[in-house]
């Protein structure tokens, strides 16, 4: 094959290896020797530069020829935008070795040894009483959310099961249904009106997460705040959903 001289000073290619299985788009000055350029693909393919070999591939994946001389320069060689460079190992290594990082030794520390650290962000957050190692805020938090609770459960203690409601969440347009379920769930924290809509507007069939609450169709269920819940007289409305 005919080696050429190109003028352009970098060109972007993809590297891969006989080492690992994906792909790397790189730009590369065209200036390199193959012998330096080998050097920097170490960094991208984890093989030795001594034990590579290069192949030329085009745009089209057809195979064009060996980078196989070390002071060519690599833009004498017919590489341009969207080629492929290929790097067979020849040290020994198994396809893949270096992308398995269960073989690489973690460092490890015990909770002892941690706490006894004095720059890590454990010791940061206690001496400047941060996050949970603030007592007083933590309080705070803890009987805001126990206020929080209460109040729900007083609301949802108004709210019985099998009545007719109105669901005005904010935003959204007020939906109609029956109420189905009330109580504390566990997919959330707090309780929970579990509400059977007249019309296919909700997100479930009265199950989430495997577990049932009631028995609705799909997407006629929903779960929603009991402060949002308004209960009393609300006839079926024809939504004209059925309609073509």
């Amino acid at each position: 094959m005919e080696v050429t001289g190109l003028s352009a000073p970098t060109v972007t290619v993809f590297i891969s290896s006989s080492l690992n299985s994906f792909r790397s788009e790189k730009r590369y000055s065209r200036s390199l020797t193959i012998a330096e350029f080998k050097c920097k693909l170490e960094l991208v393919v984890g093989s030795p530069a001594s034990c590579m070999e290069l192949e030329l591939y085009g745009p089209d994946d057809k195979f064009y020829s060996k980078l196989d001389q070390e002071d060519a320069l690599l833009g004498s060689y017919p590489v341009d935008d969207g080629c492929r460079i290929h790097v067979i190992d020849h040290s020994g290594a198994r396809l893949g070795e270096y992308e398995d990082v269960s073989k690489v030794e973690k460092y490890q520390i015990s909770q002892e040894a941690y706490d006894q650290r004095q720059d890590s962000v454990r010791s940061f957050l206690k001496r400047s009483k941060l996050g949970r190692y603030n007592e007083e805020e933590r309080a705070q938090q803890e009987a805001e959310a126990t206020q929080r609770l209460n109040e729900e459960k007083t609301q949802a203690s108004a709210i019985p099961v099998g009545s007719r409601c109105e669901v005005r969440a904010p935003g959204q347009p007020p939906r109609r249904g029956t109420v189905m379920y009330v109580g504390l769930t566990d997919f959330k924290p707090g309780y929970w009106i579990g509400v059977r809509y007249d019309e296919p507007l909700g997100k479930n069939d009265g199950s989430v997460n495997g577990k049932r609450y009631f028995e609705c169709q799909a997407k006629y269920g929903a779960f929603v705040k009991p402060s949002v819940v308004i209960v009393g007289d609300f006839p079926e409305e024809d939504y004209g959903l059925d309609e073509m």
